[in-house]
């Protein structure tokens, strides 16, 4: 399968061109060239497939050019060791809790996917990519670069932790992320560096979108993402989707309607790769906070990107999601395809609040900000559009003991600290201060690099 910039069509790479490069050279995002449509045999037996089985299909048709199905397999089996479970909240309701994996969050599922695949790749003893490429690999080490809002860095942390030649840079917004997230990702240590920029998300994010197009820099060192810009962290969001759909046909046949907690937009992007692989959905709901940058694209068909707000929903604090792009791409850059299939709403902190602690008081559940968000936006698309019959299901990214002083001070109840959380939060903060300007980065990563280099 052949990848393409969203940018220029007409220069494809493969897949594993396009895991390493993360980024094109153009600076747009790689995307297939045709989405493969899985079998109807596979849609009508979903319901008893399991997570692996799930993965397995769905990711074989994308990366048999790379690896075969044992080493596919390998991949999987390591990767997925936690399950998504599907809970009912009520009648109509369902949360798909994506949050436990090993930092309590989705991006897990994207973070050990391509940590996996990135490796069996690049153990392969064949030129998957070029002579030249290959040769660089074997003489120089890659360096991951993730900007993260939140959950992001620690999964990509825990994720390539200890991975032979890898050596990850993590930029965080300084003051702008939770403390568990902060000490998630910065007490891990090892190949692992976490850099605290002077700035927002979209600071940190528009460094590494910089460090990616810089030629001359490229030149020195070899680099590649692990953000939802690279396609092999985004193919298996797509997994959970289709695995939350196979669980919900078990109760009933009808189409779902996907909610979805939204910032850099990758997580949508996951789902609707799903549903252009066959996946019996019609409709996705795109939830946001104050940074409402997407809602309001599909309501003005104008995408006016802006600096993104502060809010206790931190990982969807962005004001430019980079994943838009793919999103038009997969749309035919159609407003009117884009609004068929998307609805979405914003919601503040106080509205943020109120949800958690209705639904506590309500069922017993207990929910982050994020999802909190995705509730409400739940409530409202039934109201705005009448829609009271279809079944919802509500993509729940984060547990909420991420966000302890929060959910604490509204349910008015402790919440028992998961094991993982208890041990990062113990640990020294290990964090590099960087102010907002690219020139920072390009200097640290050349000087880190020449230091590398010289102790190899």
């Amino acid at each position: 399968m052949r990848f393409l910039s969203t940018n220029n069509k007409n220069q494809p790479v493969s897949f594993y061109e396009a895991v390493l490069q993360g980024l094109a050279d153009d600076g747009g995002l790689y995307m297939p060239e045709n989405i493969p449509q899985l079998s109807d045999e596979f849609w009508q037996g979903v319901a008893d497939l399991s997570f692996k089985e799930i993965a397995f299909n769905a990711a074989r048709p994308f990366v048999r050019d790379e690896l075969n199905d044992i080493e596919l397999q390998a991949v999987i089996d390591d990767a997925f060791s936690f399950d998504a479970p599907l809970i009912p909240l009520d009648d109509k309701i369902y949360v798909a809790e994506l949050f436990h994996g090993p930092t309590l969050a989705f991006k897990d599922f994207g973070a050990r996917f391509m940590s996996r695949v990135f490796s069996a790749m690049n153990n392969k003893h064949e030129e998957v990519a070029g002579q030249k490429r290959q040769q660089d690999l074997k003489e120089h080490d890659v360096y991951i670069l993730v900007a993260t809002s939140g959950d992001t860095g620690s999964a990509v942390a825990h994720g390539f932790l200890a991975v032979p030649g890898i050596k990850v840079c993590l930029l965080y917004p300084s003051g702008k992320v939770s403390k568990l997230q902060e000490q998630q990702l910065t007490t891990v240590g090892g190949n692992v560096t976490a850099i605290e920029v002077d700035g927002t998300f979209d600071d940190c994010q528009k460094m590494v979108k910089q460090a990616f197009s810089d030629v001359d820099l490229r030149s020195e060192i070899t680099l590649s993402s692990a953000n939802s810009i690279n396609f092999a962290r985004l193919l298996p969001q797509s997994f959970y989707y289709i695995y939350s759909y196979a669980q919900l046909k078990k109760l009933t046949d009808e189409k779902p309607v996907f909610c979805v907690p939204s910032g850099n937009m990758g997580n949508l992007t996951g789902g609707l790769l799903a549903m252009q692989m066959g996946m019996p959905v019609d409709q996705f709901i795109v939830a946001t906070n104050v940074n409402d940058v997407v809602p309001e694209y599909l309501r003005k068909g104008v995408f006016t990107p802006r600096p993104s707000v502060r809010t206790l929903s931190n990982a969807m604090d962005v004001g430019n999601p980079s994943n838009l792009d793919r999103i038009r791409f997969l749309f035919g850059d159609s407003i009117s395809m884009a609004r068929k299939h998307l609805y979405g709403s914003s919601f503040n902190d106080d509205q943020t609040r109120d949800a958690i602690q209705w639904v506590h008081q309500q069922t017993g559940y207990v929910l982050d900000p994020h999802t909190a968000v995705g509730y409400l936006a739940s409530e409202e698309y039934r109201k705005t559009t009448g829609d009271e019959e279809s079944s919802i299901i509500l993509v729940s990214t984060a547990h909420p003991a991420k966000f302890r002083d929060t959910v604490e001070s509204v349910i008015g109840e402790s919440i028992a600290m998961p094991k993982q959380l208890q041990e990062c939060m113990e640990k020294p903060k290990q964090a590099i201060p960087m102010n907002g300007d690219y020139s920072a980065l390009r200097s640290f990563l050349l000087d880190h690099h020449a230091k590398v280099e010289a102790e190899n």
